[in-house]
């Protein structure tokens, strides 16, 4: 059988022009988790996201056609074991049309290229550990989970 063509993934920090593409992923990405995210949250993300200033920041994933199939956000902090930055990728998320043809493994992979080129100590994040699907290819993109259980007191 012959091989179906390779999609055209594109990796790109996210622009003013993408909050009309990119507000109903995020929306599907919080109902995903179950979450509701007030209004004045998402209107703040956004605005972090297009501050050069902040420690949020996020890559979208585009089609040849320029459509924003995924997104991630991701912060940078520093940390007490290090000197260099940290990356801490908060949200990823594929639109369920373009599932399974490499836009998540394309973002991660972009995310570490640019922490190599930036000098970040780490990339990490977690996932819930029913999500059998994300954790599918987690698991093909890194060695595995480092073995910490996260504690949590919401305030």
């Amino acid at each position: 059988m012959p091989e179906s063509p390779r999609l055209e993934i594109k990796i790109e920090p996210i622009g003013p022009d993408d909050e009309a593409a990119w507000r109903p992923l995020w929306d599907q990405y919080c109902a995903f988790y179950q979450v509701s995210v007030d209004s004045a949250v998402t209107t703040t993300l956004w605005a972090r996201l297009q501050d050069p200033n902040s420690a949020v920041k996020a890559l979208v994933a585009r089609d040849a056609a320029g459509r924003i199939m995924g997104f991630c956000h991701y912060v940078l902090h520093p940390n007490t074991w290090g000197t260099s930055l940290i990356c801490y990728l908060e949200d990823l998320f594929t639109d369920p049309a373009s599932r399974g043809q490499g836009v998540g493994r394309a973002l991660i992979e972009r995310l570490v290229v640019l922490g190599r080129e930036q000098g970040w100590g780490r990339v990490y994040w977690h996932t819930q550990e029913t999500n059998a699907t994300a954790r599918r290819l987690y698991d093909s993109v890194t060695d595995g989970a480092d073995g910490f259980v996260r504690y949590v007191i919401r305030l």
